[in-house]
């Protein structure tokens, strides 16, 4: 495999990057500086991905939801019956993995041993073994943690808050799906998602840290099993979705001490990826920080009237197809920080953005991305999300530089609007 070397002149980082015979991508970033490593597998598999067609086949499958979430607890089971946490033990590796709406990921970090704990990263994601005597013990695990998320306020509240987003995209259904979806999911579906999903062309690995990229390199190529790359992507089928969205409020009760909120605008400028998709997010970025951010007139006003606590926090999630702002936070009384979001941006779009403003912010949005590479493991995370979505990462500021005042300002106006608004409120029971 041969390995191409990148150097950022911005940002001094540098990396090396290869595609394998079998369609694996790879990313080697070293940190000589550093003492810990990490290094990520992942998939372009989530769990909105549950109708597809096949490389090769016609007719469209359809399998349970919450299969790529229990799929990626499989994973962890080996054909010899023994555990892989205690080879990554043995070398000194604390492994982890997840899922969320888009990818899943098998990951590791390491401050020695980084070629050995790699070897078995790339083993044990490559050896599926699934039964039906133990799929179905999985069940019985994974329905109590379906149960847990449903007792856990900040995950009903972020998942009423998609209630409200979405009338038809499967964003809004639960990772892990449902008691229900899960029991009807049997082994044939898991190796018929594995062997689609999993397959290298649709994966990509990401190494950052202190080590030596002919090293890394090696251990990759040896550890790659037989795998012909598809010939042409996976189709995913997703349904049709609206730009209104479903509902602008909803509330529950359980067991917090405090009233938690969740408000935000549904994005319906979709359908693109790549530097157009990361210019999209990082105007909203920028957004964020001018109308929500501690200097901002609303945060000062809604911290001094006491309705917010330090808890109060936005962020703003993309995806080629989807994506959406949120503002969270506790208060005592939500309605009356929504009302005042809402009024807030309603002025703004009546006298307008601070150029002054913009300005500012755009450069503290630059300071965050050079902050971020700062920890290999946030870094290589984020690196493999935007990899999917056909984004070059590395090279953030290539993008980042042409974003002006008005390019800003037509986001606001686009994004930023009462009619695509919502509020989840969880209350104390």
């Amino acid at each position: 495999m041969e390995l191409k070397y990148m150097k950022n002149d911005k940002t001094g980082e540098e990396m090396y990057t290869g595609k394998h015979s079998s369609g694996l991508e790879v990313y080697i970033i070293p940190k000589k500086d550093y003492s810990n490593t990490f290094a990520v597998f992942g998939t372009k598999y989530g769990s909105v991905d549950s109708e597809f067609i096949v490389p090769g086949e016609k007719e469209k499958t359809v399998v349970p939801d919450g299969i790529a979430h229990y799929l990626e607890h499989k994973m962890f089971d080996q054909p010899d019956g023994s555990n892989v946490f205690d080879k990554f033990s043995r070398y000194g590796g604390n492994a982890n993995a997840f899922t969320s709406f888009n990818i899943t990921a098998y990951l590791f970090s390491a401050t020695s041993n980084v070629e050995k704990n790699l070897e078995t990263l790339m083993d044990y994601v490559q050896s599926p073994y699934f039964t039906e005597e133990s799929v179905e013990k999985e069940q019985g695990i994974i329905g109590q943690e379906i149960r847990m998320y449903d007792d856990s306020g900040s995950w009903k509240l972020f998942f009423n808050f998609l209630e409200c987003l979405y009338h038809n995209y499967p964003v809004k259904k639960n990772i892990a799906g449902t008691v229900e979806s899960i029991s009807h999911i049997t082994a044939d579906y898991l190796y018929k998602c594995y062997n689609t999903f999993y397959n290298l062309s649709n994966m990509a690995i990401v190494v950052a840290g202190n080590v030596d990229a002919a090293k890394i390199s090696n251990v990759i190529e040896k550890g790659v099993k037989k795998n012909e790359p598809f010939s042409e992507e996976i189709k995913k089928i997703y349904p049709d979705e609206p730009n209104t969205v479903a509902k602008h409020f909803v509330s529950e009760n359980l067991s917090v001490a405090t009233p938690l909120f969740m408000a935000g605008f549904k994005d319906t400028d979709t359908g693109f990826g790549g530097s157009k998709l990361l210019k999209k997010y990082i105007e909203v970025k920028i957004l964020l920080r001018m109308i929500f951010g501690r200097s901002s007139r609303l945060y000062q006003d809604l911290y001094e009237s006491g309705l917010i606590n330090n808890s109060f926090s936005f962020d703003h999630t993309i995806q080629p197809d989807y994506g959406y702002s949120t503002i969270s936070g506790e208060s005592k009384n939500p309605k009356a920080v929504y009302d005042a979001i809402i009024n807030e941006v309603e002025s703004m779009h009546k006298n307008g953005l601070s150029k002054s403003d913009f300005e500012r912010i755009k450069k503290v949005v630059w300071g965050e991305y050079i902050r971020n590479q700062n920890s290999v493991d946030d870094y290589a995370c984020d690196f493999l999300q935007f990899k999917f979505m056909d984004i070059d990462y590395f090279n953030f500021y290539d993008v980042y530089k042409d974003v002006t005042f008005d390019d800003v300002t037509k986001r606001f106006e686009e994004h930023f609007i009462k009619e695509k608004a919502a509020l989840s409120v969880i209350n104390p029971v």
